[in-house]
């Protein structure tokens, strides 16, 4: 079981190096890029095994039963639903919020989490995150979202209180874990479907398709047409019978 663990992890952490997040408030490359790189954190992140598979087990919850108490605590994050209905700079408000909500969640659960060897990766790559989701708004400056909405708009609730019973704090961590995958999941989704809508608006404004699309038709080549002789005027010849 920890063999397969440690893979695991080791699979992950190799994953997140080759992405490398940008150094937070240096922003490289254009929306596209951005984009492309959200998409792929938000697909790690979304991987229960960065972070809920080793508490279940480090918290000694890997049974049947009480993995049935580990189910995400509903309102706690935003559903997809509601995700999908903002405005793109209400999704990256959001999603920059509840990021930070994650961050502040898991300083208190430090003390539970001390033997999840993933935990400073997680941090660090919830920042490259929120850097990613800062450089992208710039992108969205001069778009058509003037107001910006009110934190019940977006779908932010505030973190529910810790429970002063550690077993009570112990199922509490599992579910908001498993929430916060959940998002992620959510959250690579939305990213998706941005990069469609982008792919399909760059493919319309694309030089070459203008080019083909105002490109005057080719008239046929005509060849010269033989006329086929006209069998009005020609004179039958009589048939010959050959001698035997």
């Amino acid at each position: 079981m920890w063999a397969q663990l440690m893979r695991t992890l080791l699979s992950l952490i190799l994953r997140v190096l080759f992405l490398s997040p940008v150094v937070l408030g240096n922003c490289l490359g254009d929306g596209q890029q951005l984009l492309n790189q959200l998409q792929k954190q938000a697909s790690i992140m979304q991987d229960t095994s960065v972070l809920l598979e080793p508490y279940i087990t480090i918290q000694g919850l890997n049974t049947s039963r009480l993995r049935e108490h580990c189910l995400e605590r509903p309102g706690v994050f935003p559903s997809k639903h509601v995700l999908q209905g903002l405005s793109r700079r209400g999704f990256l408000q959001t999603l920059n919020t509840k990021l930070g909500h994650v961050l502040h969640r898991l300083t208190e659960f430090q003390q539970d989490l001390l033997q999840v060897h993933t935990l400073p990766m997680v941090r660090r790559h919830i920042s490259g995150i929120r850097n990613n989701i800062y450089c992208m708004a710039l992108h969205l400056q001069g778009s058509s979202d003037t107001v910006e909405p009110t934190p019940a708009e977006l779908g932010i609730s505030p973190l529910p209180t810790l429970s002063s019973d550690a077993f009570q704090r112990k199922l509490q961590g599992c579910q908001f874990l498993h929430g916060f995958h959940h998002f992620m999941h959510s959250v690579e989704q939305v990213f998706c479907k941005w990069r469609d809508t982008l792919s399909r608006r760059s493919r319309r404004h694309s030089p070459r398709r203008a080019l083909k699309k105002g490109a005057p038709r080719r008239a046929l080549k005509k060849g010269p047409h033989r006329m086929q002789p006209s069998m009005r005027g020609r004179r039958l010849m009589p048939r010959v019978q050959l001698p035997r």
